[in-house]
């Protein structure tokens, strides 16, 4: 069982062991199901069970909601009669070796026979809709349940998921309006100095949930110096000059890299691109306010200062929001994973996104990363439209390869919209008990500091943290690192 540590403070158990996990029975015949149903199907078992696992599902629920998104489906693949575990060896596979390229060639051949039955123009080199040269897996569209059936029983296929369907929350339109994460990043006027922050040299702003973790002692041996940090999210604000242009300012801030990269791809149609190239910018706002939290320089105009504000950063826009529930956001964050377990120079991973019911592709990237000695911090979820009311560990956050942050008020009470459960492994002080006000960050533009809630800025701030231990001790092996956030 995973345990909840308040970093550099003290141990916090939040709730007892869940259930164990298991899959409810299908209703009845998919065609008389629409998708209020099967939403609640889902919810049944993950209010039940605590998660919704797509690769043990029943077929129909799989196809029903194939059928309902954009048809796009995941396909791990693997040799006929490989019997090692992959979760261990995903990082050293060689694709290119023959018993992997056959593997690869009959998942292809499988899907190609099906689905040309009811489209006989057809041709294989349509069926990708994103491509894919690292982890074993593909990504194609599907028409026909049968397609669906026989990937499923066939002895090189590890799984097959729908990859863009999450269920709605009770109340479709304020999913639409409130789940995504974004926006309202601005700055926030109201701010009381002394109160809300103070300023340190040269003229920065600390956020006034930094004591309760000894932020301010950890500066005195080391500002994150030397290590790399890779943020997953949606991108940053080409607007906030302090993570741009200014990212080394001051005397404190100075010598780092900033890296700004883009996995998501464009938006599809029938499998065919339709959208504009996404860029590393931020349309959404959330991303520029993690990296904020994380790694702002120690300014010298007024803003907001990271928890690591000497750290190197790599941003990666993977995401449009926050909630991963399209096909392209789960290829996009798959690609950051890989990303970053292709990267020596990174050593510590943060995400604040996330999802209700599983991705093996974003298993299988997750393991990929973690195999190759990454520390990877995910937020254990925030509650918004789509939630439903329901406050467990979202996914990725649940696996074990990943560490889990949720957010706690000053009485160390779970804030008003965190998360929480047995997998969670640190909890981190960001909303006051008298108003609700949460850390300041930077905002989306401007040297006026803004706040931000949620599991998300407490998974930023403690990979923020994690990049100050391994700053200081340079020698410590991830499981280490890990052990001093833990104990100290």
């Amino acid at each position: 069982m995973k345990k909840a540590t308040l970093p550099a403070l003290l141990l916090l158990v939040l709730i007892s062991c869940r259930p164990d996990v298991e899959v409810l029975d299908t209703p009845g015949p998919a065609q008389q199901w629409n998708r209020t149903e099967l939403d609640a199907l889902i919810w049944k078992t993950v209010r039940e069970t605590g998660r919704f696992d797509w690769n043990t599902a029943p077929l129909e629920v799989a196809w029903r909601a194939l059928e309902q998104s954009d048809g796009v489906l995941s396909v791990g693949y693997k040799p006929a009669g490989h019997t090692s575990d992959l979760s261990r060896e995903i990082h050293q596979i060689d694709l290119n070796a023959s018993d992997w390229q056959t593997a690869r060639r009959q998942v292809l051949q499988l899907v190609f026979d099906e689905e040309k039955t009811s489209n006989p123009d057809l041709k294989m080199e349509q069926l990708e809709v994103f491509g894919e040269n690292v982890l074993p897996v593909v990504n194609v569209r599907v028409t026909r349940r049968a397609t669906l059936e026989k990937l499923r029983s066939a002895p090189w296929v590890r799984y097959a998921e729908p990859m863009g369907y999450e269920p709605s929350g009770s109340d479709a339109a304020s999913r639409v309006a409130s789940s995504s994460g974004c926006g309202e990043y601005v700055a926030n006027p109201g701010l009381v100095p002394g109160v809300d922050f103070i300023t340190i040299a040269p003229n920065a702003k600390v956020s006034w949930n930094h004591p309760y973790h000894r932020i301010g002692q950890a500066w005195t041996r080391t500002a994150g110096g030397g290590i790399k940090v890779m943020i997953i999210d949606t991108g940053v604000d080409p607007r906030q000059g302090n993570l741009g242009g200014n990212f080394n300012q001051g005397e404190f801030s100075q010598g780092r890299t900033l890296e700004k990269r883009v996995t998501l791809p464009r938006s599809t149609f029938l499998g065919i691109p339709t959208g504009p190239v996404e860029t590393p910018d931020d349309p959404c706002g959330h991303g520029t306010a993690m990296a904020g939290v994380l790694a702002a320089p120690r300014a010298v105009n007024g803003n907001a200062v990271g928890v690591a504000y000497d750290c190197d950063l790599v941003t990666v826009r993977a995401a449009a929001d926050v909630l991963l529930d399209e096909s392209r956001e789960v290829r996009g964050v798959s690609d950051a994973f890989v990303l970053a377990g292709n990267r020596s120079d990174i050593r510590v991973v943060s995400m604040s996104l996330g999802r209700i019911t599983s991705s093996s592709q974003i298993a299988d990237a997750v393991r990929f990363a973690f195999n190759r000695g990454k520390l990877i911090f995910c937020a254990a979820g925030t509650s918004f439209g789509w939630s439903a009311g329901w406050f467990g560990v979202i996914f990725p956050a649940t696996m074990t390869e990943v560490s889990a942050v949720t957010g706690v008020k000053e009485d160390f009470r779970r804030c008003n919209n965190c998360h929480d459960g047995s997998q969670t492994d640190f909890v981190v002080v960001m909303e006051k008990v008298s108003n609700g006000l949460h850390p300041i960050t930077t905002a989306t533009s401007g040297d006026q500091p803004g706040t931000v809630g949620g599991s998300s800025v407490a998974t930023a701030q403690t990979a923020g943290m994690a990049a100050l231990v391994w700053s200081r001790f340079p020698g410590l092996s991830r499981e280490e690192v890990l052990q001093r956030l833990f104990s100290v």
